[in-house]
């Protein structure tokens, strides 16, 4: 579905990326993994449009590297940035209604099954549906943000760094719940740095380093790959089931 060929990638002068190649088939939950500064953000706002950049990216055969960030929204990939970025002074349904606008580009008038949908998902966002969004627990926001983008009907949903600054359980719930996304039939490319809970739920992984990548394969084989537990694994190591 998405496939990406030597994507270089820039900040002014500077190139972040170095000719990525990387693909995510039909229902597939690919992870990249790397450490901070390698690479992860930028290669999703690139994909999204929000980066500059050469190569190509193509969706379902349709190249989209010169497309706008809205345009690409409309193509039904939907990314979920890291540190959240829900709006504060808006409620939790306001937040989600704004989601129906990626999809089209102006309020459904007919959101209700998309809302219930994401409330069978998050029955914590249905219970706080009238509370601001700012109220809500960092594990609650993180809830916000995915479901903003699931009311856009992603085709390909894009999370970057969903456990930061979440408790333990906190992060072992949200990952259940992309799981059963994925599992529902929404490709999902996961951008983590908790590398070990990356490749226990992912199909396939992509470890970057310095703007490139070094390793990809089955997420079950790196997992035992002595350089990648060496340098990504580590003490951190801890069960997820």
């Amino acid at each position: 579905m998405l496939e990406i060929k030597n994507l270089r990638a820039h900040y002014g002068n500077i190139e972040a990326l170095h000719g990525i190649n990387l693909q995510v088939g039909d229902g597939e939950l690919v992870a990249i993994v790397g450490s901070n500064g390698a690479g992860k953000t930028t290669l999703l706002n690139a994909i999204s449009g929000h980066v500059a950049k050469q190569g190509i990216v193509s969706y379902n055969n349709k190249e989209l590297t010169k497309l706008s960030p809205k345009q690409i929204v409309n193509e039904g990939i939907l990314q979920v940035p890291e540190g959240r970025c829900v709006f504060p002074g808006l409620t939790v349904q306001q937040n989600l209604a704004v989601g129906s606008v990626a999809w089209a580009g102006f309020f459904r008038k007919n959101i209700e099954s998309d809302l219930e949908r994401v409330f069978m998902l998050f029955p914590r966002l249905k219970e706080r549906s009238s509370q601001l969004a700012w109220s809500l627990s960092g594990g609650e926001q993180q809830m916000l943000a995915v479901g903003r983008a699931l009311m856009g009907r992603p085709k390909l949903l894009m999370l970057d760094e969903p456990s930061m600054g979440l408790a333990p359980k906190v992060i072992d719930e949200m990952f259940q719940k992309i799981i059963e996304i994925n599992k529902a039939g929404t490709p999902i490319l996961l951008v983590e740095q908790n590398a070990l809970l990356a490749l226990e739920v992912s199909d396939r992984a992509y470890v970057i380093e310095q703007g490139a990548i070094s390793f990809h394969g089955k997420s079950s084989e790196l997992i035992h790959n002595s350089r990648v537990r060496e340098a990504y694994l580590g003490k951190s190591r801890r069960s997820h089931q």
